[in-house]
């Protein structure tokens, strides 16, 4: 029986292009589960920051904090977020830039790892995301996470106590470092059975079109192992 193929996915939550990656994987995949020999696929996330130095209540809009962090003027930034929530919507996410309260990730990050350990990452990393990005909420502070984690069913006390611990802190750091080894320098970044690396949000297609040519491999790999000695 042939495993599943992993797929490790570098992304941040304050990230655009991460979720609209993460859609676009979701509908690549989507699109094979009516193949003859679908693709088995396990998806785990890892942590990447894109701007650790990021205050938790950054006082300001989005266009504030890339005018000012890109030094970009004010008038570029507005036309590549308008861009950018144009692409969102061709993925069916309904971005609102207007709304987003920019803050530091590293918390929302340690509750990802609280969430993987609950086996409910996924789970997780969708309600972050379409928070931030959607509902205009607070992913940076204790509480607001606290209440984002009850909203999938996790349990309330236990997030608290691991984000005011710091318990997954050094998970966060982990998939920092790993990031660094592979030479990742932007997210979203995804490594396809540990061999092959995909940058950037990339059209679902070519998550479908990378999947089979994977799951064939790995099918081809086990009948070779199987197959009599002669």
């Amino acid at each position: 029986m042939t495993d599943p193929i992993r797929i490790d996915v570098w992304s941040d939550i304050a990230c655009p292009w991460c979720y609209i990656g993460k859609r676009n994987l979701e509908s690549g995949l989507r699109a094979t589960a009516s193949d003859e020999n679908a693709p088995e696929v396990e998806v785990v996330f890892h942590s990447y920051e894109l701007s650790p130095d990021t205050p938790v209540d950054f006082e300001g809009d989005e266009v504030d904090f890339l005018a000012g962090h890109k030094g970009m003027p004010r008038d570029q930034v507005r036309q590549m977020l308008d861009r950018v929530t144009g692409v969102a919507a061709e993925a069916g996410l309904d971005y609102h830039f207007d709304i987003l309260k920019h803050t530091n990730t590293v918390k929302a990050h340690e509750l990802l790892h609280f969430a993987k350990e609950q086996g409910r990452q996924y789970d997780m990393t969708e309600r972050l995301m379409a928070a931030y990005f959607v509902e205009g909420r607070h992913v940076g502070r204790v509480d607001d996470l606290v209440a984002l984690a009850g909203e999938i069913g996790l349990d309330e006390t236990a997030a608290r106590t691991a984000l005011e611990q710091g318990s997954f802190r050094d998970a966060v750091d982990a998939d920092k470092a790993k990031a660094s080894a592979y030479g990742i320098s932007g997210v979203p970044f995804f490594v396809i059975d540990g061999k092959y690396g995909v940058s950037g949000a990339q059209p679902a297609d070519a998550f479908a079109q990378i999947a089979r040519q994977v799951w064939a491999e790995r099918q081809e790999a086990s009948a070779d192992e199987a197959a009599p000695a002669v």
